[in-house]
């Protein structure tokens, strides 16, 4: 197992280098992979155990979440955070119900199980949107990359919190609890998300752990605790993950950018794990019998139920039309539609190959023909940035023209006097290189205290960021 685990891992990677320039998605990939390695592929791996796959799922999950909310520049967000929260949660409902209904009328499902079609397909997949516009180097005017990136990072939640509350009603027949359970969900994402990250936030200003790895068990535990211990009370284990990614990545802490790098190869670690995993669920012999509802429900959620969302919502934003023509376009179904449908079909009988396939089936399509289009469609719509890299949009981004050093002395008054450099609140932007101190060269860590009278080297592309 793993000889075999290590040479799929290699042949992943290798398949990856050669198609990610081309701006193939991650997910597309490593799904056909699993599919070729699969039951009715020349891999011939069996696997039909939807149980298992559920819980690695959802572990996977939980990581690729998390580096989501790390990997999100708040700064950068901040001014699209409204409308960007607007799609990620009325969008998606909008989204889910519309979907629901053209299931129940168009291809004569139940109501339910309609709706639990459009709550499983109600997200769209952040990794493979941000895979081709990094593949390609496209940012996008308007903010529409931080839009995006806080859109399709945050409806995940949403989308499960839905899917849930659909399977309850199957399961129960009835809604005394549905209110409770959205409630509860909601309350204890945000509430434990916010509070276990600023605590972890505190201790990693305050403790000074020996060995420098230590600063990325810590944050991965409280990633995984996060999620679990919000499961266990009855919240959103997504949410408050999402959250707790968000706070910490946003937030002055040592060794921040290690963290960042490495969460970024343990997400795309998990994604691998994960897309593999569903494409050696899937039997493409069974894909056939769903082919003509898949397709119609994918091009339904393209056409109509994706800009019907959009469109209503930005239109109150007063974005132009081209930016909500774009908006509808990137809404990539991706790897977390698959997971809701393992959790579906794993909790509904009678259903398991059709629910599941069919929402493997629209994931495949809307990547193929949505994510391989998005690039024609930014420079057609003329919505590409060429001033600036869209990794700015991420908090690990790094300029690629060459720093400047700066001596900047502090003054008695100033906002950093007397303060740890991880507390002073200097721009992320600006790096703090030494401190010269009397006769003596201090090298500056994040708990370091800032002085008055010292003189920092400082490096960055631009001094704008700095107190007047």
């Amino acid at each position: 197992m793993m000889l075999v685990g290590s040479l799929i891992l290699l042949v992943c990677v290798t398949s990856s280098k050669l198609l990610y320039r081309f701006g193939v998605p991650a997910l597309l990939i490593f799904l056909v992979l699993g599919m070729f390695f699969g039951s009715d592929g020349p891999g011939g791996i069996y696997f039909d155990n939807f149980d298992l796959a559920r819980q690695l799922c959802s572990f996977g999950l939980v990581f690729i979440m998390f580096y989501g909310g790390l990997g999100t520049n708040w700064k950068m967000a901040k001014p699209v955070a409204v409308p960007s929260i607007l799609l990620s949660t009325v969008g998606v409902v909008v989204t889910a119900v519309l979907t629901g209904l053209f299931c129940h009328f168009v291809l004569g499902t139940t109501l339910l199980e309609g709706l639990l079609v459009g709550s499983v397909v109600g997200s769209t997949d952040a990794a493979s949107v941000f895979s081709i516009l990094r593949s390609r180097k496209l940012n996008l005017k308007g903010g529409l990359a931080s839009m995006l990136e806080v859109e399709s990072g945050s409806n995940d939640p949403i989308a499960y919190m839905m899917t849930m509350v659909i399977l309850s009603l199957m399961s129960a027949g009835g809604g005394n609890s549905i209110v409770l359970m959205v409630v509860c969900q909601l309350v204890f994402g945000l509430g434990l998300g916010f509070g276990l990250a600023k605590l972890a936030v505190w201790i990693l200003r305050r403790v000074k752990f020996e060995i420098e790895s230590y600063y990325l068990i810590f944050v991965a535990a409280v990633a995984i605790l996060g999620y679990s211990l919000c499961e266990f009370i009855g919240g959103n284990g997504y949410l408050c993950v999402y959250i707790v990614g968000i706070v910490v990545g946003n937030s002055k802490i040592v060794h921040k950018r290690s963290l960042v790098h490495f969460f970024d190869g343990i997400s795309w670690l998990m994604q691998i794990m994960l897309f593999f995993t569903l494409g050696l669920l899937s039997f493409p012999s069974h894909l056939p019998s769903i082919l003509l509802p898949g397709i119609l429900v994918s091009l339904f959620l393209i056409l109509v139920a994706r800009p019907a969302a959009v469109f209503g919502i930005l239109c109150w934003f007063k974005r132009p039309v081209k930016q909500q023509l774009f908006v509808s376009w990137v809404g990539l179904r991706g790897a977390a539609s698959i997971v809701f449908a393992i959790f579906a079909v794993t909790n509904v009988s009678g259903m398991e190959n059709d629910l599941f396939h069919m929402v493997f089936f629209v994931a495949l399509f809307s990547v193929a023909v949505q994510g391989t289009l998005i690039p024609f469609f930014a420079k057609k719509l003329d919505l590409v940035e060429e001033s600036s890299p869209v990794l700015k949009t991420f908090t690990d981004y790094q300029e690629e023209t060459g720093a400047v050093l700066k001596e900047y002395l502090i003054e008695p008054d100033s906002v950093w006097a007397d303060k740890a450099i991880a507390e002073a609140d200097i721009p992320e932007e600006i790096l703090v290189v030494m401190i010269k101190r009397g006769g003596e060269v201090v090298v500056p860590k994040g708990s370091t205290v800032i002085l008055p009278g010292d003189r920092l080297v400082l490096s960055a592309n631009d001094f704008d960021g700095l107190p007047s």
